[in-house]
């Protein structure tokens, strides 16, 4: 009896311990369930709706339009290019379901000393046109790093869904993206943010595609990866797969531009912004730089390859590159295209004549800069007046939002087109943008470097030039 009593015991002991295993293992894998189940949801709320388009059905037959705004004080020509404010506005006019904006600035609406300057009036115009695209049945969705705009708390009353991006928790950086996009077929990329001054005092330049939804898609990830970190100081460990790029430098997209054949991807910044196969802006202009055979010509507001944190760093990437580009490619013209205004950094002026230094005396290479001449203001400060981002060669084209100078291309948040086209078509976007570098380069607002004198930033104006 004693025996079967203890035999029974065990018996229950043990059942009771297999129960308890049985417990714990469900509990594990319960957990691990959750986990996962967290995981892929979290990851799922980074992407977007893409309102069905897919790689498949999208738009690669697409009408190219170069636009800018030159400012009327300026005697320049436009050259086979539309005024900034026509482009954006024929985008909204074709606007039927949504319009998505990306600005760094908001500032259409101008006042002075209480009374609204008449150069305002196109931004006031602009402005007035977003505010109304909700009475047509056509969302506005914003992103903007600016957490106190009285412009975007009006757009939020008209109906606008607005985030914002905390770019100094995420980066420490600022949000230097432009672009718009347009029914998820129509796109704007520039150096305009929505500033009334865009749109009359400064000289800007972008390019607005049209009907071209596959390049638009991929737009419209970065985009969604924006509108994704509103209110938040970290970046996920694993991107979703709807915001990996569809193109890069290795898979571009093939389409056609206004009847010419060519191929383009999009490429952002900073790197810790870029997700699977997302090209890097720098990855892209190093590509560009490479592929070139002739000629390089580059038109920014500044070149600074330097990094100002806690102490000051050479950055050494796009000099690098400019001087291998020289070093190395014989026959290779390089033109730098710098605008002026008090807030140029002196040392500006010797980073580019370190460059030129390497080609004084050889045959191999040239290389010129110039400065595109300020303007004096009433209290007599030097104001910029270009703020033209691009790069043409004779193969390719890189437009972006950022400035040539180490601390926006490593900690701000920018994005960029490459197109490249073969020389033999007609009509290229190629052929147009080097175009426009050559009028502006051959302006009288410009001043060639001289190596002998202070920067022409801070000791010349509009009226002391000649041709």
């Amino acid at each position: 009896m004693l025996r079967i009593l203890q035999t029974g015991q065990e018996e229950i002991s043990g059942l009771a311990e297999s129960q308890h295993k049985c417990i714990v293992i469900f509990a594990l894998v319960c957990c691990c369930a959750l986990l996962i189940a967290l995981i892929f949801s979290a990851v799922d709320v980074w992407g977007d709706d893409e309102d069905g388009i897919t790689v498949e059905t999208c738009s690669r037959t697409c009408r190219v339009v170069l636009v800018e705004n030159i400012p009327e004080d300026l005697s320049i020509p436009y050259k086979d290019t539309v005024s900034l404010t026509a482009g954006l506005h024929e985008l909204l006019e074709k606007a039927r379901r949504s319009v998505e904006i990306v600005s760094p600035r908001w500032a259409l609406n101008s006042t002075k000393s209480g009374s609204n300057l008449p150069q305002a009036k196109q931004g006031q115009i602009l402005l007035h046109q977003l505010k109304s695209l909700r009475s047509r049945s056509v969302s506005l969705r914003v992103v903007s790093g600016l957490t106190n705009s009285s412009e975007l708390d009006e757009l939020t009353r008209s109906g606008a869904d607005v985030h914002y991006v905390n770019m100094t928790a995420l980066s420490r950086g600022q949000l230097n993206s432009c672009f718009w996009l347009v029914d998820r077929k129509h796109m704007y990329i520039g150096s305009a943010g929505m500033d009334w001054r865009s749109l009359s005092t400064m000289k800007e330049f972008g390019i607005i595609i049209h009907n071209c939804s596959c390049l638009v898609l991929d737009l419209h990830r970065i985009f969604s990866l924006y509108w994704q970190l509103q209110y938040k100081d970290f970046l996920p460990s694993i991107w979703s797969k709807r915001l990996t790029a569809l193109y890069n430098k290795d898979k571009m997209l093939q389409l056609s531009l206004s009847g010419a054949e060519a191929e383009a991807y999009i490429s952002s910044s900073p790197d810790i912004f870029c997700p699977k196969d997302r090209m890097k802006d720098i990855e892209a202009i190093k590509r560009v730089i490479q592929e070139a055979k002739t000629f390089i010509y580059i038109s920014t507001p500044n070149y600074l390859p330097m990094l100002n944190r806690t102490k000051t760093k050479y950055w050494s990437l796009i000099d690098n590159m400019l001087r291998e580009a020289l070093v190395l490619k014989a026959r290779l013209e390089v033109r730098v295209l710098i605008s002026c205004g008090d807030e140029t950094e002196p040392l500006t002026r010797n980073f580019l004549w370190s460059l030129k230094a390497l080609c004084v005396e050889s045959l191999r290479c040239s290389l010129e800069a110039k400065f595109f001449v300020p303007r004096e203001q009433s209290d007599g400060r030097l104001s910029r007046i270009s703020r033209s981002r691009f790069m043409v060669t004779d193969s390719s084209v890189y437009l972006g939002n950022l400035d040539w100078v180490g601390q926006e291309m490593a900690f701000s948040a920018g994005v960029g087109v490459v197109i490249r086209q073969r020389l033999a078509q007609n009509n290229t976007v190629v052929e147009r943008m080097k175009a426009v570098f050559e009028r502006d380069w051959h302006s009288h607002y410009t001043k060639t470097l001289d190596p002998n004198k202070i920067p022409v930033c801070s000791t010349h104006t509009v009226k002391d030039t000649s041709v």
